[in-house]
Formats: structure tokens, C-alpha cells, sequence
């Protein structure tokens, strides 16, 4: 009889991922010679701005920056990063104890919730929300619990006082993700000041996802939760250079804030990595000098390819309204459509249309209803994309 190894118990709870299958079917059409446009991942299309690259070109040709590192980040790089927070935010950051770098925002944020939450905790999530949100918790063996996601603070307070009431394990932290993913809902400061408020009253820690700060249209700007005076003393802040700058692949991202949390992410990191390649962190500092207008070039491709989108979908009969951040498209699916829940649309859409989306029911149950369409793709392939999508509506 063969030997198989058995799965850990926490491998049973986590679902099926509903993006894998829609690949495989993407995979499959384009081995058939189908051209399909992806607006499923949210994975930026143009390269890494060129002093980036350079620098770190220039950076590998020092050996001695092929050694290990340090696993919380070279100290150049977090005085950058508190650098930064000060001449766009005005918030003043110790390096030392309130910066780490991370591989990527989603492995800081997966590495904090081992550090800060187990079994018998139960934290708070937004839903429809990014799935690192839940599944990091999940896999920490804390109980997560949902409640409708809002920008309207309010509204949002008013939904974590109902839901406190109800819970079994009072919980001991909440995530917020402000522009948010998937749904694109965008706050503005006040926001911020008033759960703040709240959440220092209810003694809820607050984990912030700030992965889409500079990507923002129309004049609008997006606030750090740091700015509200106080907001260290129960928060933390998670950004990425992943967006801002094209830097997806090279993964790094940064925790910032309260001096305790930052301290337990970086020592449970040590247990696990070693730190950025030298070179990646270099030319991260070589990124946060830039100026301004190269973060908002980024933004500007995609509040353009927003606007094509938008407008061509409003014109094929799938009403959309714009959103004010974030590289997605948060759509209802059309009412001529409703029989249809959210994965069997995204797969007739990608059948019918070889237009990719991803369906909302992958967010949470309350993405039911909805898909997400990422800004991935350039302009002409976009109108292609609504061609298509126009044809399919034609054809019924």
C-alpha cells in the first residue's frame, strides 16, 4: 500500500480558487488560438519606471549585495520609507521601531495576522474583500467575521456595533483596505477620523491595506489612516510598491505604524526569511526619491483606460458609474443578466465574449452579483474588449 501524506487540518477550510479555474479555461482557449482579453488579475502591464530598473542593474554588480540581509529591511530604505510618509502625509515615522519591509504587502499582512491573532481570536473583515483579508486570519485559526463593506463612516460604524453585538469572540482587530479592492469605494479623511475614534473606544486594533494610495483619479487624493493624530497608537499601515511604481513581481512592501505590531511582524519574520535581495531594496529607495509626477503618470494610464472602459460599457447597455481609485472596475452585473450568478457570467463573458472577468462571488459572499474588471490592459485591447462584450449583449 502506497504512503500519502496527509494534509494539515487547516488545509480543509480553504475553498476552491475560483480564479484558478477561469485561467485554466483562459489557458485553453488561447492554446486554441483565441484571443482572449484579461481584465482578471490585477497585475500592472508596463515595466518598472526606468531609474528603478537602473539602479538595480548597477546594484548587482556589488557582490556583496548577494548576501543575506536584513530581514526588517536595510536602514536606508526605512528612513526612506519614513521620508516618504512625511512629505506626502506629514506623518513622522521612526525607522527603527515604526518601518519593516515586506515581500510584498500580501506576505506582510499574512505574516501579521500569525503574529497577532490564533486560535480562541476573532477579527473583523469588510466583505466583498481581497481574500488575503480572510484567509490570512483563517490560516492564523482565528474566527473571522464579515459585515458589508462601506465608505460612508457611518454607516461602517454602525455595522461593526451590530456585528460586536452578535459576536461570539469579541473581536480584536479589523482590517480596512481604503481604495478598496475589489469594489474601487475610495474615503476621504474624516473617514478615517471617525473610525479611528470608534476603534480606540472599542479597543479594535486596526490593520490598514493602503496598497492602491497613489492610484487615484479626478483630483482625488487618498489619505493614510496615520494622518489622524493618534492613529499609531492602534494601527498599522500596509503599502506596496507593486502598483505605484510597476513593481508587482519584484515584491516589496512596507508595514508602518504602531511600534508593537511592527516589532511582532518583524519577529516572526525572522523566523521565517531573511529579508529583500539587496539590489530590489536599493532601487525601492531609488523609487520612493522620485518625484510625484511619476506616481501620477501611473495613475493617469489607468484613470485613462477607467474612462475607456466606463464609457464604452455605458454605451454597449452595461450601465457602470466611474470610480475615483483603484486599477479595477466594480460592476453589477446587468439586470438582463441577473439569472445568472456571478461565476456563470464571467464564464459566458469569457466563452461568449474571450473577454476575462473576475466574478465577485470570489471576494466574499457579498460580491455576489458583481464582477471585477482589472485596468490591465491597453487602451485598443480595451475597446476590443467592449466590442466584444457589445456583440455578445447583441446576440442575447
Amino acid at each position: 500500500m502506497a504512503f500519502e501524506i496527509q494534509p494539515a487540518a487547516r488545509m480543509t477550510v480553504l475553498p476552491e480558487y475560483v480564479f484558478g479555474r477561469l485561467n485554466a479555461l483562459k489557458l485553453r482557449m488561447r492554446q486554441e488560438g483565441r484571443d482572449v482579453i484579461d481584465f482578471g488579475m490585477g497585475n500592472p502591464d508596463s515595466p518598472a519606471i526606468d531609474p528603478i530598473v537602473r539602479k538595480m542593474k548597477t546594484v548587482l554588480e556589488d557582490e556583496k549585495a548577494h548576501r543575506y540581509s536584513v530581514a526588517k529591511g536595510i536602514p536606508h530604505l526605512r528612513r526612506a520609507v519614513a521620508g516618504h510618509y512625511q512629505s506626502d502625509y506629514g506623518v513622522d515615522l521612526d525607522p527603527e521601531s515604526e518601518v519593516i519591509a515586506t515581500i510584498g504587502s500580501k506576505e506582510g499582512l499574512s505574516h501579521l495576522s500569525l503574529a497577532l491573532v490564533g486560535p480562541g481570536d476573532s477579527v473583523l473583515v469588510p466583505e466583498p474583500s481581497f481574500p488575503v483579508h480572510v484567509w490570512s486570519a483563517v490560516i492564523a485559526g482565528a474566527q473571522v467575521v464579515t459585515f458589508p463593506i462601506s465608505n460612508d463612516a457611518d454607516t461602517f460604524i454602525a455595522s461593526v456595533k451590530e456585528t460586536l453585538k452578535k459576536a461570539v469572540i469579541r473581536p480584536k482587530l479589523v482590517y480596512l483596505n481604503f481604495p478598496h479592492n475589489p469594489t474601487s469605494l475610495c474615503v476621504d479623511l474624516e473617514f478615517f477620523e471617525k473610525v479611528v475614534a470608534y476603534c480606540r473606544q472599542e479597543k479594535l486594533f486596526i490593520v490598514s491595506d493602503f496598497a492602491y494610495k497613489d492610484i487615484t483619479f479626478d483630483g482625488y487624493r487618498a489619505p493614510s489612516i496615520l494622518q489622524v493624530p493618534g492613529a499609531k497608537e492602534i494601527a498599522v499601515e500596509f503599502l506596496t510598491m507593486s502598483k505605484s511604481y510597476n513593481m508587482a513581481g519584484w515584491r516589496i512592501g512596507f508595514c508602518v505604524g504602531n511600534a508593537r505590531a511592527v516589532g511582532l511582524l518583524g519577529q516572526i519574520k525572522g523566523y521565517y526569511d531573511y529579508g529583500l535581495f539587496t539590489p530590489i531594496q536599493v532601487a525601492a529607495i531609488e523609487a520612493l526619491k522620485l518625484p510625484r509626477t511619476e506616481t501620477e503618470a501611473v495613475a493617469r494610464k489607468y484613470g485613462e483606460r477607467r474612462d475607456i472602459l466606463i464609457d464604452g460599457l455605458n454605451r454597449a447597455g452595461w450601465p457602470a458609474v466611474k470610480n475615483r481609485g483603484a486599477m479595477f472596475c466594480w460592476l453589477p452585473i446587468p439586470p438582463q443578466y441577473g439569472h445568472m450568478d456571478s461565476l456563470a457570467y464571467s464564464e459566458w463573458l469569457l466563452e461568449g465574449a474571450e473577454v476575462l472577468v473576475s466574478p465577485g462571488a470570489a471576494f466574499g459572499r457579498a460580491g455576489e452579483g458583481f464582477v471585477r474588471m482589472s485596468l490591465v490592459e491597453n487602451p485598443e485591447r480595451i475597446r476590443q474588449g467592449v466590442k466584444n462584450i457589445a456583440r455578445l449583449f447583441k446576440k442575447g
